[in-house]
């Protein structure tokens, strides 16, 4: 096939769209394992709900990636993606939905960052994952809400009320178990520190970012850096934990090179649809 010129502007947007709604999706998928597992059944309930809002999110997001999507010619189409699977849908002319986007796609098309896709590991480690994220979706999203694509800024600022108590909600577990039993302080500590190396990626601007932010559409990922670690730094503080210093960090998720954790989450996300395609309830 012969390669045809994309719009930059557009494709760019397209990759700034998915790399929010990967996160949310993976991140989603992630707190759903804890579902039926938790340590007490009131946090188990609180879990699941914080899941579905994040796959929620998701969905919007994938539903305005979708139609930026279907909006190419069908050339362009079938050069957006690597999947073989979404391409074969593409190849026959037919329109993609936020579910093609979720379940059609392999590794190498998701752009989450790597901590986002790191396992459960105990209770501690995902408290430790769901805080750094959190604290930066809060401060992501209450930038994009000014954001001059209105779509974007609508998904926001609908998006930054349900992310204010997840935000809540992993702060106080942060400081619950940081200000609890001995064994309690160490363990989250062992996990912040453990997970911290997987935070730089978070404000490491892609291509897709820069492009966002000079058009008005993203964010600064630079200025809310600086919110992210007086946040964590106040809350651990209160904790009475030592915020990590390490400076090396772990990237490429946001360019699709993914660890081996976001193979088998996929391969447990999508068995459904993979086993009986286009199936209907």
């Amino acid at each position: 096939m012969a390669t045809v010129q994309i719009d930059n502007t557009t494709f760019q947007l397209l990759h700034f769209t998915l790399q929010w709604a990967d996160n949310a999706l993976i991140n989603g998928h992630r707190l759903s394992e804890w579902c039926g597992h938790g340590p007490v059944l009131e946090q188990d309930i609180a879990l699941s709900n914080i899941a579905l809002d994040h796959i929620g999110q998701a969905r919007s997001l994938y539903q305005y990636a979708a139609s930026i999507c279907n909006n190419f010619d069908s050339e362009i189409r079938q050069q957006l993606f690597a999947s073989t699977a979404l391409n074969q849908k593409i190849s026959k002319g037919e329109l993609i939905d936020e579910d093609d986007l979720a379940y059609l796609r392999d590794a190498w098309d998701f752009r989450n960052t790597l901590l986002v896709e790191q396992p459960n590991s105990d209770w501690a480690f995902t408290v430790a994952r769901s805080f750094y994220f959190d604290t930066f979706n809060f401060f992501w999203l209450s930038s994009l809400q000014s954001s001059s694509d209105s779509v974007i800024a609508a998904i926001a600022e609908k998006s930054l009320k349900e992310v204010n108590y997840h935000l809540r909600w992993s702060s106080e577990w942060i400081i619950r178990l940081g200000d609890g039993t001995m064994e309690s302080h160490q363990r989250i500590q062992d996990a912040l520190n453990d997970r911290w190396s997987f935070t730089g990626e978070l404000f490491q601007p892609t291509e897709a970012d820069i492009a966002m932010l000079s058009m008005g559409v993203g964010v600064d990922l630079s200025r809310i850096k600086q919110q992210w670690l007086d946040r964590i730094h106040a809350v651990l503080n209160e904790a009475t934990l030592i915020m990590p210093t390490s400076v090396w960090m772990q990237e490429g998720g946001k360019q699709t090179r993914h660890s081996e954790h976001l193979g088998y989450l996929l391969a447990e996300m999508q068995f459904m649809q993979r086993a009986y395609p286009n199936m209907q309830w």
